[in-house]
């Protein structure tokens, strides 16, 4: 065959031309995927298959898993009812909840009685225990007077306080005289409560502390103990502005502020006034409505934005006003008629829109004076029915406009005081309290209530911390006492409130958490939809001593259960209904590093006979079902005594509060009373008490296993693998310890000091609730986020035993193991040296310098790599350029989370009257022109001399700090596709094509990592997970402050009385100005400043 010669050369061209492309597109090909696929997926077989091995060995969960196939024909699974066990939690609560009301209503009776009894001796001398005083002693050694010795003992049912269970002390505010005649008579019928003190902690041994807060000022506590002024010398607490009073003592009112800010109000005055209005917001609760209003000739809006409404009286409104309040000053000329016609309206209008209190409504005048009595305007808009009470309070020493704002209040129903210095504020404040209180202690009408979770500082026993986590959160049961002398029923003379705490872990221990499954909870709110328990409260932060946020006891349902748009869930509570309502939930666990994607059926209802409604959530799948299984007492008891056998400690398996008796009982110890049937009175779960039985048999050969391990001296030579630990449903857990406890590299894990590592009363351990989120058979690997520094970190590796090979089937135990990171990191860079070439030479290694390896979880957290640094850092941070490609294919997405209850860092600059009293120089130069003024101008109107405070002591001084203040803010967590194995890639860096290889590695959640690093990707932004504050702009805002989500009005409202005596209005001392005192005024004005 003759072949055309053009052919051939042009066969040979075409020939040389496809061997140059296929070079150049091998060199290209090179260039961008230089990392063979097969080599990394060798790599990451060797590490899974050597990790399982170790982790499966010494965790022994196979034998664990079989041990409960073995038993599958003893057990009955069943599918938890929620609304049926919501409904069963509600009246345990309920119950409980009544044996503490009942208890308040047997003080309340013993206090009226006590008082009945009494007749007022203004000459009376009576000795009692103040709670500052005793066991003082003077400097000879005897008693001081109400002192005295009295006797004090640690008890642990009060956080081992030294407390007298006989006796009661008295606590008397700083500001107010010891032997005071009303309050040495108050003190001394009261102490007829002593014995159904005594009598209440008997007949209900749960109990914590019980108290009566007099009207007089007196706080009586029962069990007695020993009060501490702070290093100031003062005790701050009164009993009068806690909530637990003020909401007992009056019902729910609507509230306008009016200020005067007139150029009368200059100086001093306005500074008295500003602690006035700031005092009387303190005297509002989340019950309340209210509004301020500035005035001269025209009307001031303290917030503009709220202009013709009211706002519901929580922490977060009360500190934006007060915010404000620093930004009035005084001019002009003060009308107070449109005040009082725009406080009118706006109380009208209000009342009319159904969003109030709609009970109790008030106008507060604060003012240094009024011209007229403002009569026509009364008679237009309050009279005759006078359902606007006035409660003027006069500013200053002046007392020629005395008789106007006196005639205001008296016509109005209200009650007029004046305020001459800072230290009168408070006392003249509270008057109006015992003025609302009035139609309901004429009505007799003891009403329960039932304050928000809240911590109070101030108390003793609050000083206490609790696990040192701190303060402990509680809410307070509360009822009035009432006069019941018929000669003074008119006058509606409140005595004072009686109240007890209950902690929120008292709630907590009536709660089943093995019935709620592994990610279940429950969780209650308040009328107004605050939180009262839920295991993504937050009230406390900061490092060591906890301090309390500024909001804490007014998080909203919707700011935890944020999935909610619509606040289905929450105003169905807040109208107390019962239900069921379901979502998709983003829970982040792990300190907010890590999400659990979740699906949630939510059960509701309300608890009778308080102002609660509770909740449960079940997620869906194995939290959805429950298994029982059956074993002999004998066997079960005999496996549960083993001493690697623990019970979690904020589970009640038998109730050893009821009885002092039973206290000092461990819950093991209860059990086996319970079952040998020798204390009849022990109350116990005797469900749970049967399934931990069983679970203790089936897990306890795990207990010779792991005994074998350590006996092994060939197994572990590197002590590797350090502990051995399983939990199961029941809150049974076991711990093998394969090193002597010194050595543990993390000695926190699995104690009392890793909160997150152990059950506690509203969660399971992190590494059991990740290991059931996990494909059955395969463990999680992870680090701890509070592990120390280099060589001082430890990996866990945990895996859930289910109880059957189907979907629904419960989870029935998880266990693991902790290991030194150091071992684990070997393994993997043992692993990376493997290759399959025949000759032994690999085509790549992870100790090229071209190369990085990286071992990364589930969630994008670097387990290893060639920098320790990065060790426990995001992926995002060490290779920017990848995880962003990884987040475009799809291999890991990024879940958008939001907190609503954080904290942000700013720099506050701002202006502070209070400033000049934190200056020593400042503080002094004031306290003596203070005193000279004072001498110079008793009983004169200051005024004349108004200049004189104004430079000093109302001066603003410019002063900067910073400080963390509560923002809402965004933060992003990763998490892995399951379904994307593997996957490989090119990022174009300015033309520099960076490769690189993710194989996850079998059995785990982990995924291998391999990139080149031939380019500079430092264009690429760090992909990080610090939160972002989220920013509202001001109209934003103003529409946020305006908004008012649904909430339900206490059942009972007072607002007054036909009977009322409403002549006993306040009244005043005749003040006339001393022409020598003016004089000397006038003289003292020529002296250099």
């Amino acid at each position: 065959m003759q072949v055309d010669p053009s052919c051939v050369v042009s066969s040979a061209c075409l020939l040389l031309l496809f061997s140059t492309l296929s070079s150049r597109v091998s060199e290209v090909g090179g260039t961008h995927q230089s990392i063979p696929p097969s080599v990394v997926k060798l790599w990451a077989s060797a590490f899974g298959g050597e990790m399982k091995s170790i982790s499966a060995k010494y965790s022994g969960s196979q034998l664990l898993q079989k041990k409960y196939k073995e038993f599958e024909r003893a057990v009955r699974v069943e599918e938890i009812d929620g609304l049926r066990l919501v409904k069963r939690l509600a009246e345990d609560m309920e119950e409980m909840f009544h044996k503490k009301a009942q208890a308040m209503k047997r003080l309340v009776e013993a206090a009226e009685e006590a008082h009945l009894q009494h007749e007022e001796d203004p000459d009376l001398q009576y000795e009692y225990f103040n709670a500052v005083l005793i066991n003082e002693v003077d400097d000879v050694g005897n008693s001081v007077e109400l002192g005295g010795e009295f006797i004090l003992q640690p008890n642990d049912h009060f956080n081992n306080l030294s407390v007298n269970l006989s006796l009661s002390v008295v606590q008397v505010p700083t500001n107010m005289y010891n032997k005071d005649s009303a309050i040495v008579n108050g003190v001394y019928w009261s102490e007829a409560l002593n014995k159904v003190f005594v009598d209440n902690f008997e007949r209900d041994p749960s109990l914590i502390w019980q108290y009566f807060g007099s009207a007089k000022g007196f706080f009586r506590q029962y069990p007695g103990i020993k009060w501490k002024p702070d290093e100031h010398g003062v005790i701050a607490f009164d009993c009068r502005n806690r909530k637990w009073y003020i909401q007992a003592a009056t019902s729910p009112k609507d509230v306008v502020i009016l200020v005067d800010v007139s150029g009368s109000m200059k100086g001093l005055r306005l500074t008295i006034a500003r602690q006035t209005v700031s005092s009387i917001l303190d005297t509002l609760g989340d019950d309340d409505f209210f509004n301020i209003i500035a005035y001269n000739e025209e009307l001031h809006y303290v917030e503009p934005c709220l202009n013709g409404t009211l706002v519901q009286a929580d922490v977060t409104n009360k500190d934006h006003f007060r915010e404000h309040l620093n930004k009035l000053f005084a001019q002009g000329i003060g009308m107070l008629d449109i005040a009082l016609t725009e406080a009118f309206n706006l109380l009208g209008d209000f009342n009319e829109t159904g969003r109030g209190s709609e009970c109790s409504q008030a106008i507060m005048l604060v003012t240094d004076g009024a011209v007229d009595t403002y009569d026509a305007i009364f008679a237009k808009y309050n009279w005759p029915d006078r359902k606007v009470r006035i409660f003027p309070y006069l500013i200053g020493r002046e007392s020629a406009f005395a008789d106007n704002l006196k005639w205001m209040a008296c016509a109005n129903k209200g009650y007029f005081t004046q305020i001459s210095t800072l230290a009168d504020v408070q006392e003249n404040v509270m008057e109006y309290l015992h003025v609302l209180s009035r139609p309901k202690v004429i009505d007799q009408e003891h009403d329960t209530v039932w304050t928000e979770a809240y911590i109070d500082n101030t108390l003793p026993q609050a000083q206490k911390m609790d696990d040192g986590q701190g303060p402990v959160l509680m809410t307070t049961v509360a009822m009035p006492v009432f006069s019941t002398k018929n000669e003074t029923r008119n006058r509606g003379i409140l005595l004072g409130v009686v109240g007890t705490d209950v902690p929120v872990s008292e709630l907590l221990k009536t709660i089943p958490k093995y019935k709620l499954g592994i990610h279940g909870y429950a969780f209650a709110i308040t009328n107004n939809g605050y939180i009262l328990t839920h295991p993504d409260l937050r009230p406390l932060y900061g490092d060591g001593k906890k301090r309390r946020k500024p909001n804490y006891s007014s998080v909203d349902l919707s700011e935890v259960e944020w999935e909610d748009k619509d606040d289905t869930l929450r105003n169905a509570m807040v109208n107390r209904k019962t239900g069921t309502f379901s979502m998709e939930v983003k829970k982040s666990v792990d300190k907010g590093k890590r999400v659990l994607v979740l699906h949630n059926d939510y059960y509701y209802t309300d608890i009778k006979g308080t102002p609660f409604s509770l909740g449960v959530a079940l997620s869906r799948g194995h939290g959805k079902y429950f298994f029982r299984g059956n074993v002999t007492v004998e066997e079960g008891f005999h496996d549960l005594e083993h001493p690697d056998v623990a019970l979690a400690d904020e589970w009640t398996y038998c109730n050893t509060d009821e009885h002092p008796e039973h206290r000092y009982l461990s819950q093991i110890e209860a059990i086996k009373l319970y079952l040998n049937g020798h204390e009849p009175h022990l109350q116990c779960d005797k469900e749970l008490i049967q399934e931990v039985l069983f679970d203790a048999v089936v897990t306890a050969p795990l207990e010779a296993y792991w005994t074998s391990l350590v006996l092994n001296k060939s197994e572990n030579s590197d002590k590797g693998v350090e502990i051995a630990y399983l939990g199961t449903r029941t809150g049974l857990s076991r711990i093998n310890l394969f090193v002597v406890p010194d050595e543990l590299t993390n000695q926190d894990f699995l104690t009392a000091e890793d909160k997150e590592g152990v059950f506690n009363a509203d969660h399971f351990p992190l590494w059991y609730k990740r290991a059931a989120e996990q494909v059955p058979g395969t463990f999680v690997y992870s680090l701890t986020f509070n592990s120390g520094s280099e060589n001082k970190s430890v990996v866990l590796a945990s895996t859930a035993i289910q109880l059957l090979d189907e979907r629904k089937s419960p989870i029935a135990a998880a266990v693991g193991i902790q290991m030194k990171l150091e071992f684990f990191q070997k393994k993997f860079w043992t692993a990376s040296r493997q290759c399959a070439a025949l000759d032994g030479k690999c085509s790549i290694s992870c100790d090229e310098e071209n190369i990085n390896c990286y071992l990364i979880d589930n969630n994008g957290f670097v387990l290893v790599a060639e920098d320790y640094t990065l060790t426990g850092k995001f992926f995002g941070e060490a290779e920017r350029a990848v995880m962003s490609k990884l987040l475009q294919m799809g291999s890991f997405k990024r879940v958008t989370l939001y907190d609503y209850q954080a904290l942000c860092w700013v720099f506050s600059e701002s202006s502070d009257s209070g400033h000049t009293l934190l200056d020593p120089y400042f503080a002094f130069f004031s306290a003596v022109k203070w005193i000279l003024t004072e001498l110079v101008i008793f009983l004169v109107e200051f005024n004349l001399c108004s200049w004189w405070y104004s430079d000093l002591t109302a001066k603003a001084q410019r002063i900067g700090r910073t400080m963390q203040v509560p923002c809402d803010t965004e933060y992003p967590a990763f998490i892995s596709e399951r379904t994307i194995k593997e996957n490989l890639g090119n990022v174009d860096c300015d033309g520099c094509i960076k490769s690189f290889v993710i194989q996850q590695i079998p059995s785990s959640n982990l995924f291998m990592v391999v990139v080149d690093n031939k380019c500079d990707c430092s264009m690429f932004e760090p992909i990080t997970m610090d939160p972002i504050e989220i920013m509202y702009n001001e109209s934003l805002k103003c529409e946020r402050l305006k908004m008012q989500k649904d909430r339900r009005r206490p059942d009972t409202c007072h607002p007054f009385h036909p009977e009322e005596n409403s002549m006993e209005c306040g009244g005043t001392v005749g003040l006339t100005p001393s022409l020598v005192a003016t004089l000397v005024c006038v003289l003292l004005s020529l002296f250099p400043r």
